[in-house]
């Protein structure tokens, strides 16, 4: 492609050469440079690619896009008032404008985004719109997922991402768009058709992310600037803010109060051996009767955003009943089936808040006896295993600790810290380091009516210890040990 092609949109400045050149991909990592390829600078938290134009050239660069001055020559210089937007620009042109051959769906929001998605996926293939999604979970198309280094990459990934998407006859893209993303412009120029705020709380604020929750506030609030239809959740007291400076042609809402849009009303929580959900109804724009295969009252929340946006693609409420009541998302209190009447869940809940949630939550249905498996990580905060094991201490009738990974740290190290929170605690406990063995031993000694969380690994699908990565997925152990299939 043309490089003036590529640099269609973009504001920019020609310092030397020309636009009229051929290039033949967009890079943005020095060390991927491949011929005749144009070069963007991006300012990272590590590492400026302003320092690394002259191997660039070297290496068959025939083109840099900058933000700054520079004295090289001999190639074609752009530059730009911020590389990013014209990464993110220039990716879109490269991959054929992907983004606007699919209706496109950005969510936001501290929690919620991957389980959201989700639900929006399974309704929507439900009444076959055929729909891929960009998240945590990596890039999800058909039964393909596609690992990803964070949960909205970085903007020449989206564009591929979403070509791929419409050369495999998806009719939607459903992107979690992070704070982070909006901050450095990973989604810089695509027009949501439509924006889903889920809920904000106290996250992110730190280190390289977010220098104020003023900030964190501000980047999610962007998505508002670029989507056509805004939907938020009316009962968070940040939403106003969130939607302030809005350019969406119409806003809607959805929560439980009274002004909300799509209202939820009747929760109650449901319980079967291998099933534990919640049920609700709904009122306003949409009336229906709804059961969700997620465990948790905040569940709702997630459903209702999703109900909030598939109603406008025109399926059945049929469609959103099965979305919501199959719906499966890997890692996140995930059920697995097993041959007994107790429940099996995986959930990545790795430090004590998030531990603490899922054990609240999961307390809430009863069981006989909530036992909960893990480990903690190596070469990591010791105090988080504290923390850990005084959590599982205090809300587990059992607590079984095991490996997760270790890395490069002793594994028996890594639970005499654990052993240091639970001592805070009367909590029963026991030691089984090998991973593979505890799950074994909390399948065979599962009493009727209990729930049993294997929690730390989620959707992981490796082990990783003495500094070596293998192959791990807690289905696949599960599987084996009952002899039998599961529904993971």
């Amino acid at each position: 492609m043309k490089l003036r092609e590529l640099l269609g949109r973009s504001e920019y400045e020609v310092v030397s050469g020309s636009t009229d050149i051929e290039v033949s991909d967009i890079i943005y990592d020095s060390r991927k440079i491949i011929k005749d390829c144009v070069f963007v600078c991006i300012v990272g938290a590590n590492a400026d690619g302003h320092d690394f134009i002259t191997k660039a050239i070297e290496q068959g660069a025939v083109a840099v896009v900058v933000s700054r001055d520079t004295d090289i020559s001999g190639v074609t210089v752009i530059k730009t008032e911020d590389t990013r937007k014209a990464l993110a620009l220039m990716s879109a042109e490269y991959f054929g404008r992907p983004a606007e051959k699919l209706k496109m769906i950005g969510l936001t929001g501290t929690k919620g985004k991957t389980t959201t998605a989700l639900m929006i996926r399974s309704i929507l293939e439900k009444g076959g719109i055929r729909t891929g999604v960009i998240g945590t979970l990596g890039i999800v198309i058909g039964n393909n997922t596609e690992k990803t280094p964070n949960t909205t990459p970085e903007s020449y990934i989206i564009h591929k991402a979403l070509k791929e998407m419409v050369d495999k006859g998806c009719q939607c893209g459903v992107m979690e768009v992070s704070s982070q993303a909006l901050k450095l412009y990973r989604a810089y120029g695509i027009e949501f058709d439509y924006g889903l705020f889920t809920n904000l709380s106290h996250d992110h604020i730190g280190g390289a992310e977010h220098a104020s929750m003023e900030e964190y506030i501000e980047c999610k609030s962007r998505l508002f600037r670029q989507c056509k239809t805004g939907i938020v959740n009316a009962d968070d007291k940040v939403t106003p803010v969130i939607i302030s400076d809005n350019t969406c042609e119409k806003i809607e809402t959805f929560g439980f109060g009274e002004s909300a849009g799509l209202r939820a009303k009747n929760e109650h929580l449901l319980s079967d051996f291998g099933y534990i959900g919640v049920h609700f109804e709904t009122e306003g724009v949409l009336d229906m009767s709804v059961d969700v295969d997620i465990p948790g009252k905040f569940n709702v929340y997630n459903a209702l955003a999703a109900m909030a946006v598939c109603r406008h693609f025109g399926v059945s409420e049929k469609n959103i009943y099965d979305g919501l009541n199959e719906v499966k998302v890997k890692g996140r209190v995930e059920t697995v089936a097993v041959n007994g009447n107790y429940t099996l869940l995986i959930d990545y809940a790795h430090n004590a808040m998030s531990m603490e949630n899922v054990l609240e939550t999961l307390r809430e249905y009863k069981p006989k006896r909530l036992i909960t498996l893990f480990g903690a990580g190596g070469n990591r905060s010791r105090d988080r295993r504290y923390e850990m094991g005084e959590i599982s201490g205090r809300m587990s009738d059992l607590s079984v600790i095991t490996e997760d990974n270790s890395r490069n740290e002793d594994v028996m190290d890594i639970i005499e810290d654990i052993k240091t929170g639970l001592a805070k605690t009367d909590g029963k406990y026991v030691v089984i380091p090998d991973r593979t063995e505890a799950i074994r031993y909390c399948i065979e000694n599962a009493q009727d009516g209990d729930i049993i969380v294997l929690a730390g690994k989620g959707h992981e699908d490796y082990q990783e210890k003495n500094g070596v990565r293998i192959h791990y997925d807690e289905r696949e152990v599960v599987r084996e040990i009952i002899g039998g299939d599961t529904n993971g």
